[in-house]
């Protein structure tokens, strides 16, 4: 998609890779760029940089993810590009972490996505045309031998963005899904039994964010 003179959401805006993105879309003069991320401060200071709209937004909440749909279509119209980017690493090791841990990691990093995709699609398909990005992980791909809760959401979203791209597809939705292998990000750095971006770091091999934007 030509990016000039486009409406673009992107989440998890305020740090790693959504702040890369912000930075690398706003290089395509769109319409209006709309932050979102949980903390305020940080994608404020990312929407000042690239002159964009900062909006707080907790996507492990539906009607958190509804409303910056409406404060973005308030502030710039319909919206053609939505980046459902945000995500948390979870909770370590298997099955005997806690059910809240869980819950929260799955909200995130594949409920976020639907929800998205619920607030956006009919806008887009009425007007036969849009694009949804997810920002999954290489963790979607393979198993992440440490990690229950994140393999087992990021493979959810994979599953999810090809699923929309393949019943939307002919109501001329594209979708696009981002699995890069260890990111330096702050997730990683609060994430070390992520063993995929640990043994990418060992092997000097970590992508930077600007690299995946």
């Amino acid at each position: 998609m030509e990016l000039a003179e486009r409406h673009v959401v992107i989440t998890g805006a305020g740090s790693g890779i959504g702040r890369a993105l912000a930075k690398r879309i706003a290089c395509e003069r769109p319409r209006a760029l709309v932050l979102a991320d949980v903390n305020l401060d940080a994608v404020g200071a990312v929407a000042r940089e690239v002159e964009g709209l900062a909006v707080q937004t907790d996507v492990g909440r539906e009607e958190e993810i509804r409303a910056l749909v409406e404060r973005a279509r308030e502030h710039a119209g319909a919206i053609d590009l939505f980046c459902s980017n945000a995500g948390v690493p979870g909770p370590g090791g298997g099955p005997e972490a806690p059910d809240d841990e869980l819950q929260r990691t799955w909200e995130v990093n594949v409920m976020a996505h639907v929800w998205a995709a619920r607030a956006v699609l009919p806008e887009m398909v009425d007007r036969g045309e849009g694009y949804l990005l997810t920002t999954a992980s290489a963790a979607g791909l393979l198993t992440q031998v440490s990690a229950l809760a994140y393999s087992i959401t990021k493979h959810a979203a994979v599953a999810a963005a090809e699923w929309i791209a393949i019943n939307y597809g002919d109501a001329g939705i594209k979708v696009s899904c981002l699995c890069p292998l260890g990111v330096r990000t702050p997730m990683l750095d609060t994430a070390f039994e992520d063993r995929i971006g640990a043994a990418a770091l060992l092997r000097d091999e970590l992508l930077e964010p600007d690299d995946v934007a």
